[in-house]
């Protein structure tokens, strides 16, 4: 494969898909149920209005991952591009979660309305920053979970930074060692470093700019 678009696109059957090559744009886009693992790295919008399933990269991906994303697991072992976590929202127990390995661009958990966000920052090098600008821009739900910390400018006005209680470690911890599973990584090596996480401070952040 090398660039093929809408690999896995609506499909609503519990069936294994295994790419050895680099999948197009809406990867497993409108899925519901699949398991799909790519051995190398990924293009933009994958994920993209998920219902369930999981996705698991081998390498890095690009942008607008899980747009919309209302459901299912995407695992990302390296970095991530501009826009990932845009608008993800949640029902009740069907809660959309995606990790990335690496550092991401600007614009991380825009408009998120539900699900988790998780960002590690593994092997960055001396002074490279864990995330872009913008970071929660427009966030009303879910929650943003960030391996180590973030420069408060770089912030979007609509989050808040907290530290972490029982709740947030159990979440961490049954996401955080699947992952790590997936891509044969040390578990307790990755909580060595502290987390923090990121709310809404409104469930409604442009509410005065509406007319009702």
């Amino acid at each position: 494969v090398n660039g093929q678009r809408y690999i896995g696109t609506g499909v609503n059957l519990p069936v294994n898909i295994v790419i050895n090559g680099v999948p197009g744009n809406d990867l497993a886009a409108f899925m519901d149920g699949p398991a799909v693992t790519v051995y190398a790295n990924a293009q933009d919008g994958v994920a993209n209005t998920m219902n369930a399933g999981t996705v698991v990269v081998h390498g890095s991906a690009g942008d607008v991952l899980g747009y919309g994303m209302r459901g299912g697991k995407l695992y990302i072992r390296n970095n991530v591009g501009y826009r990932v976590g845009i608008h993800m929202k949640e029902y009740k127990r069907q809660i959309p979660v995606i990790i990335a390995g690496g550092t991401a661009e600007d614009f991380f958990g825009e408009y998120m309305a539900g699900g988790v966000l998780i960002l590690l920052g593994l092997e960055r090098r001396q002074g490279e920053p864990l995330a872009g600008d913008y970071l929660g821009t427009g966030m009303h739900g879910g929650v943003i979970y960030l391996r180590g910390s973030v420069e408060p400018h770089k912030l979007g006005k609509e989050v808040a930074v907290l530290e972490l209680d029982d709740g947030d470690e159990k979440v961490l911890g049954k996401f955080l060692k699947e992952y790590c599973d997936c891509f044969g990584l040390d578990y307790q090596a990755v909580r060595e470093e502290p987390f923090v996480k990121l709310l809404p401070v409104s469930s409604r952040p442009y509410g005065r700019l509406y007319v009702y």
